[in-house]
């Protein structure tokens, strides 16, 4: 195989990530920028670049353009806030090595903070925000569709339906994720799960329970995005970035798609292993955004690794947990590792690549698919990365 990287991630910095409320989004990506330069190698007057990603649930003001300022970042070439939902990650580590890659800078500083725990109020009530379907948000509204889960739960609903399948499949995710969660420090749950322990979980919108969802936390991540030959001198195990893609299908609710479990993650692979002359069988592992444990089933399948339909059949096969051939959110994820959007995603592939994840380190990592997603599936970006 031929090819050369684009960009390498060569610093991460991660703030603790907590279940109570501490300081602001900015003042968490102030800690983490700070540690993702000096992980690096690098000083603060060394970045050229800084790419904010602010969460969805706050308001601007939470991570405003002023952070290069909070930060004691000074003369950059490059400065924006990316929006675009769960994808918004993936989308800055993307926007940064295009920006590398024309000459507009050569490290580039790509953070993402969230406090939706907040004094005297839940992360439930912090995500319990309308999600519109086909603009028909009155209707929605109106007889209490609120929040990210119950749109998932719709999904989740259709694809058990579509494709005859049970709740015991999503509860194969979920405990696949708690087994790689048992072996990472960070993760924030590491109770041993069984079928019968997520069965026993609370129904929050059927068919989804508890346990298939993610468990958020309050903290920051940042890290820093180089040149080809910066990584090359700074770090033993780089985290070379080799091919990029997106898919935005637009509402699939219209003929002649599958509403709610075709996505846009079809685009964004071909796009992204074309450019990095690879297939999805030269995929090692995997990190989905997986805020809901019915996104690994269809993720699964749209990014080309079974057919649609047959991702319980793959998981049951093949396994995706430790062990298995395929492993996917080897931290444990958002539903048992930490839910920090697309930045958990990128922060368990940096940490392989970089040879820092201990026990649960994998072996083979030439390629690994790192993707986020946002909306109701509707936003994706994804990532080939290796070494």
């Amino acid at each position: 195989m031929s090819r050369k990287p684009l960009s390498a991630v060569t610093g991460i910095g991660m703030t603790e990530l907590r279940r109570d409320y501490t300081v602001a989004s900015w003042e968490l990506a102030v800690e983490a920028i700070g540690m993702a330069i000096s992980d690096a190698g690098l000083k603060h007057h060394d970045i050229d670049g800084l790419l904010i990603n602010k969460s969805p649930i706050e308001d601007l003001s939470a991570m405003p353009m002023d952070l290069q300022d909070y930060a004691g970042l000074r003369d950059l070439s490059l400065l924006n806030v990316v929006e675009a939902e769960g994808s918004s990650m993936i989308q800055t580590l993307q926007q940064a090595t295009m920006a590398i890659q024309s000459g507009l800078a050569k490290k580039v500083v790509c953070v993402f903070a969230d406090t939706p725990l907040q004094p005297g109020a839940s992360a439930a009530e912090s995500f319990a925000i309308a999600m519109p379907m086909m603009g028909k948000l009155g209707t929605e509204v109106a007889n209490g569709f609120y929040s990210a889960i119950a749109a998932y739960a719709m999904a989740a609903q259709r694809y058990l339906a579509v494709y005859n399948r049970t709740t015991d499949d999503l509860a194969a995710v979920a405990i696949a994720n708690r087994e790689w969660a048992r072996l990472n420090p960070l993760a924030k749950i590491k109770k041993p799960m069984t079928m019968a322990d997520h069965h026993a979980s609370p129904w929050l919108v059927e068919p989804l329970r508890m346990l298939d969802c993610a468990y958020p936390v309050n903290g920051a991540i940042a890290v820093v995005v180089s040149d080809v030959e910066t990584a090359k001198a700074a770090k033993e195990y780089p985290a070379y970035i080799y091919g990029m893609g997106q898919g935005h299908k637009g509402n699939t609710n219209r003929r002649g798609y599958q509403p709610e479990i075709e996505t846009g993650a079809k685009m964004a692979a071909q796009t992204a292993f074309k450019m990095a002359c690879v297939t999805v069988d030269d995929i090692d592992a995997c990190e989905f955004y997986d805020a809901f444990s019915i996104s690994t089933l269809i993720n699964l399948e749209m990014y080309g690794f079974c057919e649609p339909g047959k991702a319980a059949q793959f998981i049951a096969e093949e396994g995706i947990g430790p062990g298995g051939q395929l492993p996917v959110n080897t931290g444990g994820g958002h539903l048992s590792g930490y839910y920090m959007q697309g930045a958990t995603a990128v922060s368990e592939a940096v940490m392989q690549l970089h040879n820092r994840a201990e026990g649960r380190q994998l072996n083979t990592l030439n390629n690994m698919l790192v993707t986020g997603y946002g909306g109701r599936m509707q936003f994706h970006a994804a990532l080939v990365m290796g070494r």
